[in-house]
């Protein structure tokens, strides 16, 4: 009882009006690149943004809590997922007094599809431009994933702007150039493009050994492929494939000792995700994502870092463990 409760939550909380019916079906008017038809559990406003030298949009949620502690966490997403996944932690959150901030970064949900490609630098300004916009000083960091890394960016480029980092499942935790050779970003495009909502399903339970029903990541499934019924899919695709790219290309491992701030890694004991694994030369593959080890050797490194690896759980950590993560969370920003 106790596992199923949090999935069927999961599951109707990140669910969309529209997702009666199947992920692809026909007949259905297709989302906006910018997830134009995709409900947000809260209300999206967009701030301009301007990277190498064009002008964006970016989208976030800002919840205010009924009774407010004084203190704002920022939320950030991995790649494969809206903004939209963090609805629990949300409500986690605000019920505990604080003020959420939840950007899509550039790139990616309901904010632009640049031309350009993307970088961490420039996600990181815009997040910091964000906090600038709303007149936050200082705040915690919460993040999953790929957001992880972004994280460590912030906290590397911003110091005095970040009370607290809980590194939510990161990836980014390795080089990964170590072990996978380069990929043209045509090749990637190609690979990506054949991709059909039955093998993106296979994929996000197999990389990611998710412990959740298959109706809680129905969602995700439907943000990507009902897309591709937009006339401007193809830059989307770009845009998706650039941040795959930025992941291999501006590794974050080698600065992650050096974050001074309070950090929290929380890791599923399951997550073995590791982008561009079956690029890598057979025999290197089962080096790879060896996640809640490295994050135990990197927390043995750092000033002020600890580790907690939940058992039988996987990449999204917040959904299949949401009591454990609640607990760790909570007791972590309290301090």
């Amino acid at each position: 009882m106790i596992r199923i409760l949090p999935a069927a939550l999961a599951a109707a909380l990140l669910a969309s009006p529209l997702i009666a019916h199947a992920a692809d079906t026909p007949q259905r008017e297709p989302y906006g690149i910018a997830l134009e038809g995709f409900a947000y559990p809260y209300p999206v406003h967009l701030l301009p943004v301007v990277n190498d030298g064009e002008q964006l949009s970016m989208a976030y949620m800002d919840v205010a809590p009924a009774q407010p502690n004084g203190r704002t966490v920022v939320l950030l997403h991995g790649r494969n997922f809206p903004s939209s996944y963090w609805a629990p932690v949300i409500k986690m959150l605000t019920d505990a007094g604080y003020r959420v901030v939840v950007p899509d970064q550039i790139g990616f949900g309901k904010s632009s599809k640049p031309t350009g490609e993307l970088h961490f630098d420039n996600l990181a300004r815009n997040t910091i431009a964000l906090l600038d916009h709303l007149e936050i000083n200082k705040a915690d960091v919460v993040a999953h994933s790929l957001g992880g890394m972004l994280g460590v960016r912030i906290a590397r480029a911003y110091p005095d702007r970040v009370a607290h980092l809980v590194l939510t499942a990161p990836i980014g935790l390795e080089d990964y150039r170590l072990y996978v050779p380069p990929t043209p970003t045509e090749k990637i495009i190609e690979t990506e493009d054949k991709l059909t909502a039955d093998d993106y399903r296979k994929q996000l339970q197999t990389n990611y050994a998710i412990k959740l029903p298959g109706d809680a990541i129905t969602p995700f499934i439907d943000a990507r492929f009902n897309i591709k019924g937009s006339p401007d899919y193809p830059r989307w695709l770009r845009a998706f494939v650039s941040s795959g790219q930025m992941i291999y290309r501006e590794p974050v491992a080698h600065e992650i000792p050096l974050i001074t701030e309070p950090t929290l890694f929380i890791m599923g004991a399951d997550d073995h995700n590791a982008p561009g694994r079956p690029n890598a030369p057979e025999a290197l593959r089962p080096k790879m994502g060896q996640n809640a080890e490295l994050a135990k050797a990197f927390a043995a490194k750092m000033p002020n870092a600890r580790a907690e690896v939940i058992p039988d759980t996987g990449h999204l950590v917040f959904l299949e463990a949401p009591d454990k993560y609640k607990e760790l969370v909570l007791g972590f920003l309290g301090h």
